[in-house]
């Protein structure tokens, strides 16, 4: 048991570190503050593969690598603390549905499979925005535009980041998976 606890352990820092690496590749940048990529599908398979616990864990170690490599924009120790540790640590609720994807891509139910692998996706897309959209109301509203409200704002601006990304992570996550199953079927 603890080696499978190591082995976790282990795969969650290189998942974590694979999400760095693809967010240093040129993403599809529609404003300053609007930038869509598809880091987060390492996160997306290991959730897939390993559950949320393991997405959990490199979610946080992704926050923590985007601060340690400079990558992390901290104004204040609370929107740090939520743009960095709780919003890419959510990410992991994707690792809800791993079970379900497992399964389908046991039985050859292929179809099936890339229903739950899009909901997961959607779902730790969400709940990472979810944070960011916290985050822009209360630390980054002073950028909306004259006349418009912080809230509407920071929904706007995250709305358009978590669809896009969701969208991106959704086709590379499911042409990835449904070509190599074994990426996520447990071990």
């Amino acid at each position: 048991m603890e080696r499978k606890r190591l082995l976790t352990l282990v795969e969650a820092a290189i998942f974590a570190a694979l999400a760095v690496i693809l967010d240093f590749l040129p993403s599809i940048q529609l404003s300053s503050a609007i930038s869509i990529s598809i880091a987060m599908v390492p996160l997306f398979i290991l959730s897939f593969r390993s559950g949320a616990k393991a997405g959990f864990i490199s979610g946080f170690l992704w926050g923590i690598l985007q601060i340690v490599l400079g990558d992390g924009e901290i104004y204040t120790p609370v929107q740090g603390l939520i743009d960095y540790f709780l919003a890419f640590t959510f990410i992991g609720f994707s690792g809800f549905f791993s079970t379900a994807i497992q399964n389908r891509l046991k039985e050859g139910k292929k179809q099936s499979a890339l229903g739950f692998i899009l909901i997961g996706v959607f779902v730790g897309s969400l709940a990472r925005y979810f944070w960011h959209f916290i985050s822009g109301v209360f630390f980054f509203g002073q950028y909306a535009p004259e006349g418009m409200s912080a809230f509407l704002y920071s929904f706007i601006v995250n709305g358009v980041t978590m669809l896009g990304a969701f969208i991106l992570c959704a086709i590379v996550a499911g042409v990835l998976i449904l070509a190599a199953p074994k990426l996520v079927l447990n071990r």
